[in-house]
């Protein structure tokens, strides 16, 4: 009762101290504070990247750092949940127009979250990088399968395992109790024995598992080459250079190895969103050599432009980039060698200044895959 009238008196004596729920406005500022404030929000580009302990914000710093031009080209990468959280930032939270997340996230939002029409509404920049699967268990789980029915942990929602993860037990058929456990206390607890093993899909080596101890009782479970899985993943492996207290001298784990894809909200053409954009993409593709020099990680070693990722497509921004880094690269002898493609293939038939353009991108396109190969 004291406390009431006391609450009472305080409101009466300091009327508005107590608004609850009714913050005073913000000032604007003077002339020239709007003038910056302008200014610095004019070019900024936010970019969702992911947990602390992975890759994505490793390269999202290092892309903010290379394409850093000013108030004229800003990069804000943020920490975010991983893969398919990045995606749900893409479509939902403001601010947000690039994010780093991974092939198979269309397969996950059409068969888990049923989002519909999700091809239309993004796309993608380049492909970068492949991660690793890694299922990590305890000695007496001998193989993948041996999980069935065992508690199995792919880390905080929305990371990248929580995307993969349940797309790989279901196409093997292997029916588990899906487990969302932070990855600090998921390692505590298989090495309790309070969960069967833990998932995780990171770019290897990761000292996540490197600074596991020798005779720790824990290994790494093989997940053999299969058809299942050949529509959207690759062929990985960890070896003992990777993993020294984890995998043995000379042995080879199996596993499958899911591609990075740098993602775009698709803007409306020419919209303010879109320019800003147009200009991280063309500033990335541009100067995309200096990423593949020390000190950068040395992942994008293996990232080849003209890649195509299965499933989706490549945003226009990308494809206008890369025609214009392929015209600046392309040698005179190799400029002479498609005059020559383009004489042959069409029978000296006169192309139109669109229809030429397409084939140099589909020739191009053709180079890059040659060199991946």
């Amino acid at each position: 009762m004291f406390r009431a009238v006391l609450l009472a008196l305080c409101l009466a004596v300091l009327p508005g101290a107590f608004a609850l729920g009714q913050p005073s406005k913000p000032s604007r500022g003077t002339e020239a504070e709007n003038t910056i404030r302008n200014r610095k929000n004019a070019w900024t580009v936010g970019v969702a990247s992911g947990q602390l302990e992975g890759l994505y914000p490793r390269f999202a710093a290092e892309i903010a750092r290379v394409l850093d031009d000013g108030d004229d080209l800003r990069v804000l990468p943020f920490l975010a949940y991983g893969a398919a959280s990045n995606v749900e930032d893409l479509l939902y939270l403001r601010g947000v127009d690039v994010a780093f997340t991974q092939s198979d996230v269309l397969e996950y939002f059409r068969t888990q979250k049923k989002i519909p029409n999700l091809q239309a509404r993004i796309s993608y920049l380049m492909r970068l990088y492949t991660t690793e699967l890694h299922i990590l268990a305890r000695t007496d789980v001998k193989s993948i399968d041996d999980l069935r029915g065992k508690k199995v942990s792919f880390g905080p929602p929305g990371n990248s395992a929580a995307l993969t993860g349940p797309i790989v037990f279901q196409r093997l058929d292997i029916a588990i109790e899906p487990m969302l456990i932070d990855h600090t206390a998921g390692l505590e607890q298989l090495r309790r024995g309070e969960i069967a093993a833990l998932v995780r899909v990171v770019g290897k080596p990761v000292d996540y598992f490197s600074n596991i101890k020798p005779d720790s009782g824990l290994h790494f479970l093989p997940v053999r080459g299969t058809n299942v899985f050949d529509d959207i993943y690759a062929y990985g492996e960890l070896t003992n250079t990777d993993y020294p207290t984890l995998v043995q001298k000379g042995e080879t784990i199996e596993t499958i190895a899911v591609p990075t894809v740098l993602a775009v909200f698709n803007w409306p053409r020419n919209s303010d969103r879109w320019q800003r954009l147009q200009k991280f993409t063309n500033a990335l593709f541009s100067k995309f050599d200096r990423f593949q020099q020390a000190p950068f990680h040395p992942k994008w070693r293996e990232v080849n432009l003209a890649a195509e990722v299965p499933g989706w497509s490549r945003s226009v921004l990308a494809e206008n980039a890369l025609q214009a880094v392929a015209s600046a690269s392309l040698s005179g002898a190799e400029r002479k060698n498609f005059d020559a493609f383009l004489v042959q293939s069409q029978g000296g038939k006169a192309l139109s200044p669109t229809e030429r353009e397409r084939l140099f991108r589909d020739f191009m396109t053709w180079r890059g895959r040659q060199s991946t190969q």
